[in-house]
C-alpha cells in the first residue's frame, strides 16, 4: 500500500513579497495560515509595490511571533545593514489601496516603520499597511464560494506545492540545459514558488487532480492550478533574474495562455496544520 503524503513543510510571508517565513505549526483560519500576508507595501498612489518590480523585498525579513519565539511585537523587520525594527499592530484609520484589480483598504503603520521600510526598499515612496479587514477582500467567484476571502495574497487564501513536481521541473529544466550544450544548472528551491504548504510522497504534478483534502483537523478544497509570474525568475537568495522556471514550464505545463505550478486551496475546515501531517486525499 502506498503512503499518503505527508507536509513537510510550511510558510507564511507576514509582509507581501518579503521572504519566507517557515513554521512548525500553523494555525489555519478562513482567510488562510494566521499571519500570511497580513501586511503590504504599497507607493504614493496606494498601489501594491511588489517584488515583481522590486526584487530586493525577497530579501528582507518579517518575522510574528509565531515564525519566531522572540519576537515580542506584532512584526520584527530586519534586513542587511539596518537594525531590527518592530512594529504593532497600528491603531489609525484605514487608507484605499489597489491590490491588482481589487480596492481595498489597510492602516498605515508608524512613521518610524515607514523611515525603516523606506530604508530596507530603497525607495522614498512606499508605505507599510496593515490588513485589518480581511474579510474586504473576497474571491474569484469563478473559482470561490459565497463568503471566501482572503488578506493581501494575489489570489487564493493557501497555495500547496509538492516536492516530487519540482523535482520533476528540476529535471526538465537539466535536460533542457543539456539539450542547449549548457551545463546543468543548480536545481531550483520551493522558495521561488512561494508556497503555504508543501508536501512529499505524490507523483509529480498529482496535486492537479485533487479536489478536497484533509490535513491534521483541516479541511481544504481546490479552488485552481496557480498559474505563476514573473518573480519565480528570481533567485531568492541571490536576488539573480533568469529564465527558469518560466522557460520550462512553457514547454511542460502551459494551458490558457499562462504557466503552472502548485494549486491554490481555500479553508472549509479551519484548525491546526503541522509538518508531519497526512495529507489524506478526500475527492
Amino acid at each position: 500500500m502506498t503512503a499518503a503524503p505527508r507536509v513537510t513543510g510550511l510558510f507564511v510571508h507576514p509582509v507581501k513579497s518579503m521572504a519566507l517565513r517557515p513554521l512548525h505549526r500553523a494555525r489555519l483560519l478562513p482567510r488562510g495560515l494566521a499571519d500570511d500576508r497580513s501586511w503590504v507595501l504599497v507607493d504614493a498612489h496606494g498601489v501594491l509595490v511588489s517584488a515583481r518590480t522590486d526584487p530586493q523585498l525577497l530579501a528582507v525579513e518579517a518575522d510574528t511571533p509565531s515564525t519566531d519565539p522572540t519576537v515580542t511585537h506584532a512584526l520584527r523587520l530586519r534586513s542587511a545593514g539596518l537594525p531590527d525594527h518592530a512594529v504593532e499592530v497600528p491603531d489609525g484609520s484605514p487608507v484605499p489601496l489597489r491590490l491588482h484589480r481589487n480596492d481595498l483598504t489597510g492602516v498605515p503603520a508608524d512613521e518610524e516603520a515607514q523611515r525603516w521600510v523606506r530604508a530596507a526598499v530603497g525607495r522614498d515612496d512606499v508605505r507599510l499597511l496593515w490588513c485589518q479587514a480581511p474579510e474586504q477582500r473576497r474571491l474569484n467567484p469563478a473559482y470561490s464560494r459565497p463568503g471566501d476571502h482572503t488578506a493581501y495574497a494575489d489570489g487564493y487564501p493557501v497555495t500547496l506545492a509538492s516536492e516530487d513536481s519540482l523535482r520533476q521541473l528540476n529535471d526538465w529544466v537539466a535536460q533542457e540545459a543539456s539539450r542547449r550544450g549548457e551545463a546543468a544548472p543548480v536545481p531550483m528551491t520551493m522558495a521561488r514558488f512561494r508556497p503555504n504548504v508543501v508536501v512529499a510522497g505524490t507523483s509529480p504534478f498529482e496535486e492537479d487532480g485533487w479536489r478536497r483534502v484533509r490535513i491534521g483537523d483541516t479541511v481544504l478544497r481546490m479552488a485552481r492550478p496557480t498559474d505563476r509570474c514573473v518573480m519565480t525568475t528570481f533567485d531568492p537568495q541571490t536576488l539573480a533574474r533568469g529564465k527558469e522556471p518560466l522557460r520550462t514550464l512553457a514547454k511542460h505545463r502551459r494551458w490558457d495562455s499562462k504557466t503552472w505550478f502548485a494549486v491554490n486551496l481555500v479553508p472549509e475546515v479551519p484548525g491546526t496544520v503541522a509538518v508531519g501531517d497526512e495529507v489524506v486525499v478526500e475527492d
